[in-house]
């Protein structure tokens, strides 16, 4: 069977029409986006007293696991974070709204970044073959799933862990900690948003070697690069502290191992078209 057959038995599109056919899905994207940040923006108290600010809560989930792991490995209160000495303060006029309006914003994108995978994912769909096509499902479900993964360990590791790095990070004892809302907010952001994007690296390999951009030999040859690349990356998105960068490191270097072997299973079942 060749190629053209394996296709589906739809339409030649022109240019324009493609324009058209994205140009709607980026508006039934845009309106996902919106439905969800008009609910999150409508949450604004669980959102932000309870999610948003919960790393400056001595009860954090974070902080009573370390406290937990802390006297089961017989070392008292050691890890135990029972106080956070900083303030977060509004210095605008029109400051908490634009912060609340703007964060409704990032949550909306974040809630509905499955359905605007989906959406993209049907764009390029026809362009398909057969056999792709029927791991869309998959490729959707761990695609968001990488994301979720990346945000959980942005809030719950990364952002505990800097909180109380900053908190307690003095050049004297004359100068107290008080964060402005925009800086927290967007320091939060940050943290949790890069660290869902660094998450995808699995995604980005599969298709990148589908189109046969990258394979596993070349990431292996480059591999000491790659560990280079991510040191930086996790110095610049985190504070100076060696052991917050090696968490970021750590899972991010898994993930490149298992790029690797996604681009090895893409190159063999692209070799074993050819011969067939």
């Amino acid at each position: 069977m060749s190629k053209a057959k394996k296709r589906p038995l739809e339409k030649e599109m022109s240019f324009f029409d493609h324009l058209e056919e994205l140009r709607w899905h980026i508006i039934r994207s845009a309106i996902a986006v919106v439905v969800f940040m008009i609910v999150a923006f409508l949450n604004k108290r669980f959102i932000f007293d309870y999610v948003l600010f919960g790393p400056v809560r001595e009860d954090f989930p974070t902080y009573r696991a370390l406290c937990y792991l802390s006297d089961k490995i017989m070392l008292s209160d050691r890890f135990c974070i029972n106080e956070i000495t900083f303030n977060i303060i509004n210095l605008e006029l029109a400051g908490q709204f634009l912060v609340h309006l703007k964060t409704s914003l990032i949550l909306g994108f974040v809630i509905s970044f499955p359905y605007i995978f989906w959406e993209m994912w049907r764009f390029i769909k026809p362009a398909l073959y057969s056999e792709e096509m029927k791991y869309s499902r998959v490729i959707i479900f761990f695609s968001s799933l990488l994301f979720f993964m990346g945000i959980a360990f942005g809030y719950y590791v990364l952002m505990p862990f800097s909180v109380n790095f900053f908190a307690n990070y003095e050049v004297s004892s004359a100068i107290g900690n008080n964060f402005s809302l925009k800086n927290y907010m967007g320091f939060i952001t940050m943290f949790v948003m890069a660290s869902g994007i660094l998450f995808e690296l699995p995604m980005v390999v599969y298709f990148l070697a589908k189109v046969g951009l990258v394979g596993p030999d070349m990431m292996r040859s480059y591999r000491k690069h790659a560990f280079v690349v991510i040191l930086l990356i996790a110095a610049i998105i985190t504070p100076a502290d060696v052991g917050t960068q090696i968490m970021v490191t750590l899972p991010v270097c898994i993930l490149y191992e298992i790029s690797i072997f996604i681009a090895a299973r893409v190159e063999k079942n692209r070799l074993a078209k050819m011969d067939s």
